[in-house]
């Protein structure tokens, strides 16, 4: 009896873990102006991934409860298959970045596959509290560990945005003789009158003040500034064809102050859409800079502190 009890409470604990790992899976898992994941095969492909880590994830604690540690290494192999998904999205990613007219950019595509490998890994947390609580309390405990651990997943579902390191405006795009600017930031040369003529008529152009000196390197990064590009181009079009290098987007540093002038040729001339989507551009792991944080630095601060 006490066995049949037991192996009960281990089948609510496994089925609690796998639809609450599923239903965090089923949070994280959305396709938006990017178009990935693709619907619906992209999102078939996540969502099965996320059923086998809800899965590993629950049945990790019945595992642990009859003292059967050999099955703790199915995690490790999951782990393995977890670092293949990162590569092979990766590897996806950058191939389709070749057919771009603006492309995300190599640290664009890190930070997704970063994202997907890490989300499957919120899911067997979720699934392996739920089950933990349900087995070893009762169901209704179960349920609660659940909710909290969506709640957790909802938190760190999403990161930081441009709008947390720098504030945004629109500037006027000039030509001085072939020279193009934004605002009063040099961008690059434009030789052609026609070019000229197109950039007068449908250029747009953004400034990002950085907020302090972290925010100022990791604008100053490459592939954060790629970032800023893409999202601009992928929602409000791109007014150019492939091989002309001349009406290619833009992004250029002000040197004395760190101020970042981006410029575009948009399909849809809308600024203060334009503001607001630049402002709405996640602000890439891979990218962040903290040299605030570096020892030196922070010497240096206490010592003018202490004058």
């Amino acid at each position: 009896m006490t066995a049949l009890l037991a192996g009960y409470t281990y089948t609510i604990g496994i089925i609690g873990g796998v639809v609450f790992g599923l239903v965090a899976r089923l949070l994280m898992l959305r396709t938006d102006y990017r178009q990935y994941p693709t619907y619906p095969h992209g999102r078939i492909i996540h969502i099965s991934l996320g059923v086998i880590a809800a899965a590993l994830g629950a049945v990790a604690v019945p595992a642990l409860f009859n003292k059967d540690y050999t099955a703790i290494t199915f995690l490790t192999l999951a782990a393995q298959q977890f670092r293949d998904v990162r590569k092979m999205e990766r590897e996806t990613l950058t191939k389709i970045d070749e057919m771009e007219l603006v492309s995300r950019g190599s640290t664009y595509i890190e930070g997704i596959a970063m994202v997907f490998e890490g989300r499957n890994y919120l899911v067997i947390l979720t699934a392996f509290l739920t089950s933990l609580f349900t087995i070893s309390f009762a169901w209704y405990y179960g349920l609660v560990a659940g909710c909290f651990s969506l709640l957790i997943v909802r938190i760190l579902r999403s990161g930081k945005l441009i709008a947390h390191i720098a504030e945004a405006r629109v500037a006027p795009v000039r030509i001085e003789g072939a020279d193009l600017y934004v605002g009063d930031i040099y961008i690059m040369n434009v030789g052609l009158r026609d070019n000229q003529e197109l950039i007068a008529r449908r250029g747009m152009g953004l400034i990002l003040q950085p907020r302090d000196a972290n925010a100022k390197a990791t604008l100053s990064n490459l592939g954060q500034r790629q970032a800023i590009l893409y999202d601009l181009s992928t929602i409000l079009g791109v007014y150019r064809d492939s091989s002309e290098p001349a009406l290619v987007p833009m992004a250029k540093l002000d040197m004395h102050d760190g101020r970042l002038a981006v410029f575009i040729l948009p399909q849809e001339l809308s600024p203060a859409k334009a503001r607001e989507v630049a402002l709405r551009v996640p602000v890439l792991e891979s990218a962040v800079r903290m040299p605030t944080q570096a020892k030196v630095n922070r010497e240096e601060e206490g010592a003018h502190g202490s004058n």
